[in-house]
């Protein structure tokens, strides 16, 4: 399918926040007989090809679950490569992000993580942090609840500090100290690899979601698999609570 029959199709239908978990990398290596590194260096061209994909879809925010705050489970060896092949990443791809145009921004608890890799993080994110394409959001170290209780843990700090009263404390009081405040809200989710959970991911941020599950391993994802995964978002009726009339009314006003 072109370029040009793609933006008819999805006119008025690309999502404003796509968010993915990249999952498979390790099955993808083991089906080679390869060791579980090489499937997680596969991910990264995978990473480039749909980072590329929203740039040209005009896609406002793009949000990788790349670490789990559950993945520090994974054998230590596993998880050292994994530090290392971060590092690499940024030290590789913050030049041509920046040349794109593309903002990035690591979220998490990052202070658990090696200092190179929090001075890398801190580089590539200052380096482009003036751009005004894609923003790029890596969650590292990063799960809904710890996210969810730390923005709880801020409002705590302001309510014992006198600033604001329990009874100010609303849904948007908490949104504003969540860390993807100042973005809109994911309209679709994907997870890669064939298992149907969000994993501790975005749990706030989620809510009104479309979820998209697919069998592609990860690196298997390219800018195919991510069209098939926008026509079947651009078929879907986003209700909000309301009724499927009342939507086909409003669009129709």
């Amino acid at each position: 399918m072109s370029e040009g029959v793609q933006a008819q199709e999805y006119y008025g239908k690309i999502p404003r926040h796509i968010a993915i978990i990249m999952d498979g990398n390790g099955r993808w290596a083991r089906r080679r007989h390869l060791p579980r590194v090489a499937g997680h260096r596969a991910g990264v061209e995978s990473v480039r090809a749909i980072v590329r994909r929203c740039g040209e879809l005009d896609v406002k925010v793009l949000t990788l679950f790349a670490f789990s705050s559950e993945n520090w489970r994974r054998p230590a060896q596993e998880v050292g490569l994994l530090m290392e092949l971060f590092i690499r990443a940024l030290q590789r791809e913050s030049r041509k992000l920046n040349e794109n145009k593309v903002r990035l921004r690591v979220i998490g608890d990052l202070g658990r993580f090696p200092g190179k890799l929090r001075n890398e993080i801190d580089k590539a994110e200052a380096l482009t942090r003036d751009n005004t394409g894609l923003q790029l959001v890596i969650a590292a170290n990063y799960g809904g609840r710890w996210d969810i209780t730390q923005a709880l843990q801020a409002l705590a700090w302001r309510i014992e500090a006198g600033e604001i009263h329990a009874g100010d404390v609303s849904e948007s009081l908490i949104q504003q100290h969540l860390c993807l405040a100042d973005m809109p809200e994911p309209d679709l989710f994907i997870r890669t690899g064939g298992e149907q959970r969000i994993s501790n991911f975005l749990l706030w941020q989620l809510a009104y979601s479309e979820l998209y599950f697919t069998d592609i391993l990860w690196p298997d994802f390219n800018r195919d698999e991510l069209d098939a995964a926008l026509q079947w978002f651009a078929r879907r009726q986003r209700r909000f609570g309301r009724t499927g009339e009342q939507v086909e009314r409003i669009k129709s006003a």
